[in-house]
Parts: structure tokens; C-alpha cells; sequence
């Protein structure tokens, strides 16, 4: 609930600081008639509409389990994740045909000196959701917010690729502004990969592997513990969760190594700060040194 409140908190705060600089680039477009703007406010509209999916999927994750859905809701992410990138691609599109038309039809810009400053304020805008949205996913584990601040990022930059078709419009090059503005397709395209292969591998169950050797570590490190095996990981929303295979001395009772097990959890849940929970798998091991899952894994 904490986290979801967090995620929830950013999204709101987002959305304000985005809605508000792309109302003042939108008049500034509607005045000087600049496509590069108009691609950068098209983004930022995007951006900060993308707080719609992320919020409903928040308060889906709020949700407590069911018969059908046992693991929760927290995938409602994952499944906001898809959305984001789905409305990054459509900004990355409509820019590169505005940008096309207007280098087909060109089209004198005014008002340079106002282009210039909603470009300024376009990066700032994006330079303080950025680091707002990823400090807060980063800390709540939620791969689809951290994938809209890096988003946001790079938005940042491409509000000052603005000045540059601003420079080369006042220089007299007309094809400045509309090149300013595919160029400004092209990044969001970059991004739009980025976004792509952090939330395929949030729905492929991927983990940072420094979190394997982390659980491996501290299972290790467990009393009654001999030996590690099989770490399995994922992500849930922004809760992890582990399945772990562990080896115990087969001479011990059943709650002995019961309480191995539990000691192990115990462990591994102060180790990583995002683990709701842990299955511990206990294996004896055999006089003989061998554990009975590996004789399991021998004779399947």
C-alpha cells in the first residue's frame, strides 16, 4: 500500500508539471506554427497522458488476492507498461509525418523568441518528472514508472533540439524547423526502444542478476544451511517474489529443518527490501553427500 500511495504521488505530480508545459508550448505552437515544438508538445501531451494507465494499474494492485488471480494484481504494471509504449510509438509517428509535411510544404515559423523559451521550458518540466519518476520506481521497484522517467529523460533533450531548429529558422533556413522536428521522431523512436525491452523483460520474468547472487549469498550464509540450489525470482507489480532450493543435513528431525527454512526467509526478506515473499525448498542431504533433489532431477 505504501508503495502504491509513492507510485500514485508521482504519477499526480507528473501529470501536473507535464499538462502545464505542454499547455504553454501547445499556445506558443499555435502562434509561431513550429513543428519542432509542436513534436515536443505532442511528447509531453504523451508523457503526461501516460499517467492514466500507470494510475489505473496502481490502484488494481491494491487489490488483495482472489481464487482466480492468487498472486494478486500487481501485473497491472506490466500490462501499463504495453499501454506507454503503444502511446510513445503514436507521439514518434505523428511527428515524423508533421515533420514530412511540413518539409513538403514549407511553411515560414515566427515568433522565434517564444519557441525558444517554451523549449526551455519543456526541459525543465521534463528534467524534474524525470528525476522525480525514476528516483520513486527505482525505490518501489516498478519497472513501468522507472521506464517513463527515462522517457521524460530523454523528452528533456529533445525540448533543447527545438533551439537548434530556432537558430537555423532565424539563420534563414526555412527546412531547419521541420529537420529539427524528425530528428526529434528519430529520439523518441530511441526511446521507444529503450521502453520496449525494460518491460519485455518485466513480462518475461527477467531480474537483475546481482539479486540472484544477493539470495544466494545470504542463504549461504543461513545457520543449518549446506548448500544452495535452484533461485528462481520475479517481479509482481513492484513486489518481488522467490522460490529457493536449499540443502540441510539429512541427520536432522523435520522441524529442525523446518526451521532452517523459516530462518531462511526470515533472512532473505531483510536482505532485499522489494521480497514480499519467499518459498524455502529444503533438501537433505544423504550420507552418501547427495541431496534427494538431485536424485529426483537423476531419475525424471
Amino acid at each position: 500500500m505504501e508503495a502504491s500511495s509513492a507510485g500514485m504521488r508521482a504519477l499526480w505530480v507528473s501529470l501536473g508539471v507535464l499538462a502545464g508545459t505542454a499547455a504553454i508550448q501547445a499556445a506558443v505552437v499555435a502562434l509561431s506554427g513550429s513543428i519542432a515544438l509542436l513534436g515536443d508538445t505532442l511528447h509531453n501531451a504523451a508523457d503526461a497522458l501516460t499517467a492514466l494507465p500507470l494510475g489505473i494499474a496502481f490502484v488494481l494492485g491494491r487489490r488483495p488476492v482472489t481464487r482466480r488471480y492468487t498472486y494478486g494484481f500487481g501485473r497491472a504494471e506490466d500490462l501499463a507498461g504495453v499501454v506507454i509504449i503503444l502511446v510513445i510509438a503514436a507521439s514518434s509517428v505523428l511527428t515524423a509525418v508533421q515533420a514530412a509535411d511540413r518539409l513538403a510544404h514549407p511553411r515560414h515559423v515566427t515568433k522565434l523568441g517564444a519557441v525558444a523559451a517554451a523549449a526551455l521550458v519543456g526541459f525543465a518540466g521534463n528534467a524534474l518528472v524525470a528525476r522525480y519518476r525514476i528516483r520513486v520506481g527505482r525505490r518501489i521497484g516498478s519497472a513501468a514508472l522507472v521506464a517513463d522517467g527515462l522517457h521524460a529523460r530523454t523528452d528533456g533533450f529533445t525540448s533543447l533540439a527545438v533551439l537548434l531548429g530556432v537558430a537555423g529558422v532565424a539563420a534563414g533556413w526555412t527546412w531547419a524547423d521541420p529537420v529539427v522536428g524528425m530528428i526529434i521522431a528519430a529520439v523518441i523512436a530511441g526511446v521507444l526502444w529503450q521502453a520496449v525491452r525494460e518491460i519485455f523483460r518485466r513480462l518475461m520474468d527477467a531480474v537483475d542478476p546481482t539479486l540472484v547472487d544477493q539470495v544466494e549469498r545470504t542463504l549461504r550464509a543461513t545457520p543449518g544451511v549446506l548448500g544452495v540450489g535452484q533461485v528462481r525470482l520475479r517481479w509482481i507489480g513492484h513486489q518481488l517474489r522467490a522460490e529457493c532450493e536449499v540443502i540441510v543435513d539429512g541427520s536432522v528431525s523435520a522441524a529442525q529443518a523446518h526451521q532452517v527454512a523459516v530462518a531462511a526467509e526470515h533472512e532473505l526478506i531483510h536482505a532485499l527490501p522489494r521480497l514480499s515473499a519467499a518459498l524455502v525448498h529444503i533438501d537433505p542431504l544423504s550420507a552418501d553427500g547427495t541431496d534427494a533433489h538431485a536424485v529426483l532431477a537423476e531419475h525424471r
